[in-house]
């Protein structure tokens, strides 16, 4: 990219992110974590989303997430996919404790890079396996760290309780979203440099 027309290391940019997975999983309790350095633990289920924001700098560059918390719920799948367009970074997450929410995540992550347009397999994604701070784990770290690797997915074990690796996950995700976020911003600003209007062929006379 000619100079000039790189990006400006100043300007905020807006990325959203996703958090998806079964329910019960701790998914609004790892939000607030991330976000209002609280946990609670009576939440509601989620129905549909909510969505926090959360301001940050990344090698340099003012962020402003916008994080998407959605509902775990079998019945609020159809809906929960209609928020995935538009995002940035996906976190998909699991509880440690609930080998079935771990068996849910390929149905989750396909069903996401499914309805995500442009689909990318390299989108920007991070998986947490949730509720390490209790002790009737069901689902081994090598387990889940060996299917994150054969996806190419970085895997991070947290708890949202104890606040054990919840920053470092929202923002390796973060970093993920926003080197992809710049190579478009990039490849977009190439291809309409080439588009200048002598490149249009000549017309030829009759």
């Amino acid at each position: 990219v000619p100079q000039g027309l790189s990006m400006d290391a100043s300007k905020k940019v807006d990325l959203k992110i996703i958090i998806i997975g079964a329910l019960g999983v701790g998914k609004t309790s790892l939000l607030h974590q991330y976000v209002h350095k609280t946990f609670y633990e009576d939440y509601r289920t989620t129905l549909g989303a909510s969505i926090l924001t959360k301001v940050l700098a990344v090698d340099n560059t003012p962020l402003k997430l916008q994080i998407w918390d959605t509902g775990g719920q079998e019945r609020f799948r159809s809906m929960v996919s209609t928020f995935y367009k538009g995002s940035d970074g996906c976190m998909l997450a699991f509880d440690v404790t609930d080998r079935e929410s771990f068996e849910a995540l390929d149905n989750w992550r396909d069903d996401f890079l499914e309805k995500v347009i442009p689909r990318e397999q390299d989108f920007p994604m991070v998986v947490l396996g949730n509720k390490i701070d209790l002790c009737d784990r069901q689902v081994p770290k090598e387990t889940a760290s060996a299917w994150c690797k054969e996806k190419d997915i970085p895997y991070f074990e947290v708890s949202a309780k104890n606040n054990i690796n919840v920053a470092e996950a929202f923002e390796t995700l973060a970093k993920q979203a926003l080197t992809t976020y710049k190579g478009i911003f990039e490849s977009y600003l190439t291809d309409s440099i080439k588009l200048t209007p002598n490149d249009k062929p000549k017309k030829s006379c009759c």
